[in-house]
This record gives structure tokens, C-alpha cells and sequence, in this order.
């Protein structure tokens, strides 16, 4: 049984009198404890693609099965719990609170999970600590370089030791440097928890480093990814 499948996804907006399909008929497989990189040009519905997989959004048409589960079939508190305890989110514009510290950043999810107070700040310390910021842990993210605010999401991101780990263009406002250690963080969360990484990237680099590729264009799956124009190398 794959940990993520979907057969014949589709995502519809209607913008006034205008259909606009985001994804079109998408039908994919992910083990437990692959990486795999999503791949496409802007508007090829690889964002649209996480935020499904992520249960942050509906299909329109299709299913979703999430450990051999169907996603439609669950109810708005199993939504909320999978989506604060199985899957971690690591987002390219980082997605801080800008008033609080790193360390209450990190702990937010705890937070929701409804994890007493000592508990969860003992946890999120350890989060930090593994991504090399204990020394920041009371800096805001106004007081942190970009490459360290994006290591305070991936703490974030790891605090609850999800299965599933989303990241959407994780390195694109960080330079090459910044890059790799973002990629090294996520490459190791990866293969030393067997946790499964789905990485939505332009950058081909990066996707030569993923188990398997899936390419999107239009909205629709295409057999195997092509190099992109311009793509960054971290």
C-alpha cells in the first residue's frame, strides 16, 4: 500500500464565467520514505498539487488515498490532526510570526497539538538544536538571515516527527551556500527518519537528487521532467 496516491486529480476555479483547470487528471504513487521531486514552469500546478496532497485543499474531481485511506472521507478534526501531526510544511517565504521568537515559532504546532507547556518548549529546543540554531532560539526572525529563518521553518516543520514532509521551493529566496545546508537539513530529516520528502523545486540540481521525478505542465503529469532554463544550482 503507497503512503500517497492519487488516481485522476482534478483542481477547477471558476473565475467568473472562466473554468481555470490547476491540475488536470494527475494520477501518482509515493512509497513511504521516498523523496520525490515535483517539477514544472509557473502555473503547472505544482504548488496546487501539494496543497492537495498536503489536505490543505479539496480536489474537484478525483481521489486521494493517504495511507490507503480516502481523503474526502474524513471529517474536519482528522483533517486538522493529519495535517498537525503527519505532515510537515517548510514553505519558500518561510511562514514566521514576525513578533515571536524562534523558539515559540518552532513550538506552535505543539501548541495546537495541545502539548503541556514544559513539554513542548523541551521539544522545540531539541528541534532547534538539530538544525543548529540553539544560540537563536530568542531571536525573531527580523534578527535572523534568510538561511537561518529557513531553518527555523524546517525546526518547525520536524517538531512532531511527521511522515510526510511537504517543502515548496524551500531554497528559492536563499543564496547557494544557504541552499545546500537547506537541502543537506532535508536530505538527512529524509534518510535518517525515513521520513518522505516531497520537494516542489524548478531547479534540476535538486531534483537529480530525488528518488523519483514527476514533471507537471498544464496541469497534467508528463512522462519524465526536462531540464528547466536558468535553473539555480545551490
Amino acid at each position: 500500500m503507497a503512503l500517497i496516491e492519487t488516481h485522476d486529480l482534478w483542481k477547477t476555479y471558476t473565475m467568473g464565467d472562466e473554468e481555470i483547470h490547476a491540475l488536470r487528471g494527475v494520477s501518482i504513487r509515493i512509497e513511504k520514505g521516498e523523496y520525490v521531486a515535483i517539477m514544472g514552469p509557473s502555473g503547472s500546478g505544482k504548488s496546487t498539487l501539494m496543497n492537495l496532497i498536503g489536505c490543505l485543499d479539496t480536489p474537484s474531481k478525483g481521489t486521494y488515498l493517504l495511507n490507503g485511506k480516502e481523503v474526502s472521507t474524513m471529517n474536519d478534526n482528522e483533517l486538522a490532526r493529519i495535517r498537525n501531526e503527519e505532515i510537515g510544511f517548510v514553505f519558500q517565504t518561510f511562514n514566521l510570526l514576525p513578533r515571536a521568537t524562534a523558539l515559540h515559532n518552532v513550538e506552535l504546532p505543539l501548541v495546537y497539538a495541545g502539548v503541556p507547556s514544559k513539554v513542548r518548549l523541551e521539544r522545540a529546543r531539541q528541534a532547534l538544536d538539530k538544525v543548529e540554531l540553539t544560540q537563536r532560539m530568542t531571536h525573531k526572525p527580523n534578527e535572523l538571515s534568510g538561511g537561518q529563518r529557513q531553518r527555523v521553518a524546517i525546526a518547525r516543520a520536524l517538531v512532531n516527527n511527521p511522515s510526510i514532509l511537504l517543502a515548496d521551493e524551500p531554497t528559492g529566496n536563499l543564496d547557494s551556500a544557504n541552499g545546500r545546508h537547506i537541502m543537506d537539513l532535508l536530505l538527512q530529516v529524509n534518510r535518517a527518519r525515513r521520513a518522505t520528502l516531497v520537494l516542489v523545486t524548478h531547479d534540476a540540481s535538486l531534483a537529480r537528487l530525488a528518488g523519483s521525478q514527476l514533471a507537471l505542465r498544464d496541469g497534467r503529469a508528463v512522462s519524465a521532467p526536462e531540464p528547466l532554463p536558468g535553473s539555480a544550482r545551490p
